[in-house]
């Protein structure tokens, strides 16, 4: 009996040793998750611009990290995929705008009445008619074509930047409502450009909506505007064929409706209401002058390789993905002009790092080859992985999925994960499964009217057909943790106190990065290539 209890003991003691072995040093691999962000949100890089000096230092520095864990190069050149893009700024003496009537030329003030957007091809002149359209959309899954029986060949489709009265689902909602899906429709029925007018806001008619665009709140170098950055290549561009982009102030559009028997007051009255806009030809023509700076950036995705170790398998891809650009320089807030992007998005790429390393020293071969990918000008609409989506650098059919990291906001214990896509697609029970096994549950999103899933690399993967997934920290409603993200969205995102003095749970960050190693494992051994879920929305991309 003695002897059976002493073998038992002993058993018990080795068992405990082996699990003490191998369970993880979240406190380390915490320390090293952070010095990745340390280096990559240190004011010396200036923010990760897009084609300065401190992005490229971001560059080499994720170059140095592949090369060290042993990732074999998948660019391009080494590690690097070149990426052209390019920034297009106005002439501001040379923009002029004017409504051309009875033979007769009436201004219209750029800044007061109305702004020109040069993300648009115009440079030289250009005069066209215009129709207003209501809301400016196309959605076939609600039976709704703001399109129907108007002729806009040829035309400047004008209309009020909101969404109809009709009910969908928020990925139709999100996806059918972003500039480029809304000038693609417009294109196909014809259209040369736009001119948009902002919603009203909740204060009901005359409370108009802010225009221009969201961002670091400024210019870099203190106050002289960033370009739009675009890619260089415009068969990539969605915004290609698109003439003429203007957005109109309350004065301004008053001013465009003038003799149609429509007034603003009444638009914003029927948007507040939440009814249908009527459509209607607008007298005389619009006259625009513009003169198009292009100035060539050059900028990289970073590409590292863990080979399979199948030989059926080991030629598909799982791709780990994150961005590595942020705002650079812009507005002051209080004082302080350096945009660092510590979780935005430092500490994706450092997941990214990390997880490599985790994945190539846990002596655990994957059945598929998994893609360690660092993109850039995520913050200029997601350009990077759009050109790796058009070009990438192995074959694009034997891409199986994409996991995307954009600030997962480790703020507080990791005790479930909010997962962008959970019930998309056969990827979904993968994240649960390997979450389980670290003892954190899954939730969908909390908040799927923000349409996140749609708002950051991922989706540069999905508008191709690729299954995809993106994270955040999850929280329980009316919980501290709800709290703390909120606060944080609404007091750092896109601010310079995105940096390295704030709050973070590092053994939060490695215990995450554990469960996107076992995911990203469970997805490489898995024989069955990861598929959209029947009811999906975006089961309509796939090829």
């Amino acid at each position: 009996m003695k002897r059976t209890l002493f073998v038992a003991a002993l058993l018990a003691a080795i068992t405990a040793g082996h699990l003490a072995a191998q369970s993880p040093d979240l406190a380390a691999e915490g320390k090293a998750w952070w010095a990745h962000i340390q280096y990559l949100a240190d004011d010396k890089l200036q923010g990760r611009y897009v084609g300065t000096e401190g992005f490229e230092a971001a560059a080499k520095y994720v170059e140095g990290q592949f090369k060290a864990i042993g990732l074999k190069p998948a660019g391009i050149n080494g590690y690097r995929q070149p990426v052209a893009l390019e920034g297009r700024t106005l002439v501001p003496e040379a923009s002029k705008l004017a409504l051309v009537r009875n033979g007769k030329e009436t201004p219209l003030a750029v800044g007061q009445d109305a702004s020109l957007a040069a993300r648009a091809e115009l440079n030289g002149s250009m005069e066209a008619p215009m129709v207003f359209v209501g809301y400016g959309l196309s959605i076939p899954e609600a039976g709704w074509d703001d399109f129907k029986g108007v002729n806009l060949k040829g035309k400047i489709a004008v209309y009020v930047n909101a969404f109809p009265p009709v009910k969908v689902s928020d990925n139709v909602k999100s996806h059918v409502n972003t500039a480029d899906q809304r000038w693609l429709a417009l294109k196909r029925a014809g259209a040369i450009g736009v001119a948009t007018i902002a919603a009203p806001r909740s204060g009901g008619p005359g409370a108009r909506g802010a225009t221009g665009a969201a961002g670091a709140g400024g210019g870099r170098g203190g106050g002289t505007p960033q370009p739009t950055v675009m890619l260089a290549d415009r068969r990539m561009v969605d915004a290609a064929g698109e003439v003429v982009s203007i957005s109109l102030t309350a004065r301004g559009a008053a001013a465009v409706l003038a003799g149609t028997n429509h007034t603003l007051e009444e638009l914003d009255q029927l948007v507040t209401d939440n009814k249908p806009l009527p459509h209607f030809a607008i007298p005389g023509r619009l006259k625009a002058t513009a003169q198009l700076k292009r100035d060539p950036i050059d900028s990289c995705n970073i590409v590292g390789l863990v080979e399979g170790s199948d030989p059926a398998l080991k030629h598909e891809y799982v791709i780990m993905s994150a961005h590595l650009d942020h705002l650079g320089v812009g507005r002051p807030v209080n004082g302080d002009a350096l945009y660092n992007g510590a979780m935005d998005n430092a500490s994706g790429v450092a997941s990214v790092i990390e997880t490599a390393r985790l994945l190539t020293t846990s002596g655990v071969k994957t059945k598929r080859s998994v893609i360690f990918l660092a993109v850039t000008a995520e913050e200029k609409g997601e350009l990077g992985s759009q050109y790796f989506a058009y070009r990438p650098t192995v074959p694009f059919k034997k891409i199986v999925a994409d996991i995307n990291l954009d600030m997962f906001l480790p703020l507080y214990p990791l005790k479930v994960i909010e997962v962008q896509g959970l019930a998309e697609s056969s990827l979904g029970e993968s994240v649960r499964a390997a979450a389980q096994t670290l003892g954190v549950d899954v939730q969908t999103d909390r908040e799927p009217e923000q349409n996140r899933f749609i708002r950051s690399d991922q989706y540069s993967f999905i508008r191709h057909g690729i299954p995809a997934l993106a994270f955040k920290f999850g929280y329980e409603f009316g919980s501290p943790e709800e709290k703390i993200r909120r606060d944080w969205v609404a007091n750092v995102y896109h601010k310079p106190n995105d940096d390295l003095n704030q709050p973070v749970d590092k053994e939060a960050a490695a215990l995450f990065d554990r469960v996107m190693m076992k995911l990203l494992q469970g997805v490489a051994n898995d024989t069955k290539r990861p598929g959209w879920n029947a009811d999906s929305f975006f089961k309509r991309f796939a090829k």
